[in-house]
Protein backbone atom coordinates (compact mmCIF):
# COMPACT_ATOMS: atom_id res chain seq x y z
CA UNK A 1 0.00 0.00 0.00
CA UNK A 2 2.83 2.41 0.86
CA UNK A 3 4.47 1.64 -2.48
CA UNK A 4 1.37 2.50 -4.51
CA UNK A 5 0.45 5.53 -2.47
CA UNK A 6 3.96 7.00 -2.58
CA UNK A 7 4.06 6.40 -6.35
CA UNK A 8 0.80 8.22 -7.03
CA UNK A 9 1.47 11.13 -4.69
CA UNK A 10 5.07 11.68 -5.81
CA UNK A 11 4.04 11.53 -9.47
CA UNK A 12 1.22 14.02 -8.97
CA UNK A 13 3.34 16.44 -6.95
CA UNK A 14 6.20 16.20 -9.47
CA UNK A 15 3.84 17.06 -12.33
CA UNK A 16 2.42 19.99 -10.38
CA UNK A 17 5.79 21.36 -9.25
CA UNK A 18 8.13 20.73 -12.18
CA UNK A 19 5.85 19.74 -15.08
CA UNK A 20 6.74 17.36 -17.90
CA UNK A 21 10.14 17.82 -19.49
CA UNK A 22 13.03 15.69 -20.74
CA UNK A 23 14.37 14.79 -17.27
CA UNK A 24 10.94 14.22 -15.70
CA UNK A 25 11.16 10.43 -15.30
CA UNK A 26 14.61 10.57 -13.69
CA UNK A 27 13.57 13.28 -11.24
CA UNK A 28 10.31 11.55 -10.44
CA UNK A 29 12.02 8.22 -9.72
CA UNK A 30 14.36 9.93 -7.25
CA UNK A 31 11.38 11.63 -5.63
CA UNK A 32 9.48 8.34 -5.49
CA UNK A 33 12.42 6.57 -3.84
CA UNK A 34 12.65 9.29 -1.20
CA UNK A 35 8.91 9.38 -0.55
CA UNK A 36 8.75 5.59 -0.21
CA UNK A 37 11.56 5.73 2.35
CA UNK A 38 9.25 7.90 4.47
CA UNK A 39 5.91 6.25 3.59
CA UNK A 40 6.84 2.66 4.42
CA UNK A 41 7.94 3.20 8.02
CA UNK A 42 5.00 5.56 8.55
CA UNK A 43 2.53 2.98 7.22
CA UNK A 44 4.12 0.35 9.45
CA UNK A 45 4.45 2.33 12.69
CA UNK A 46 1.57 4.82 12.75
CA UNK A 47 -1.34 2.34 12.90
CA UNK A 48 0.03 0.78 16.09
CA UNK A 49 0.24 4.17 17.83
CA UNK A 50 -3.16 5.22 16.57
CA UNK A 51 -4.71 1.98 17.85
CA UNK A 52 -3.21 2.58 21.30
CA UNK A 53 -4.51 6.16 21.31
CA UNK A 54 -8.04 5.11 20.33
CA UNK A 55 -8.13 2.48 23.08
CA UNK A 56 -7.60 5.30 25.60
CA UNK A 57 -10.32 7.53 24.10
CA UNK A 58 -13.89 6.79 25.08
CA UNK A 59 -16.53 7.71 22.54
CA UNK A 60 -20.04 8.64 23.60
Amino acid sequence: MALGMSCIISFTMSVINIGFHTMFIEKWLVTWRNSFAIAFPAAYLLPKGIRKLFKKIRFV
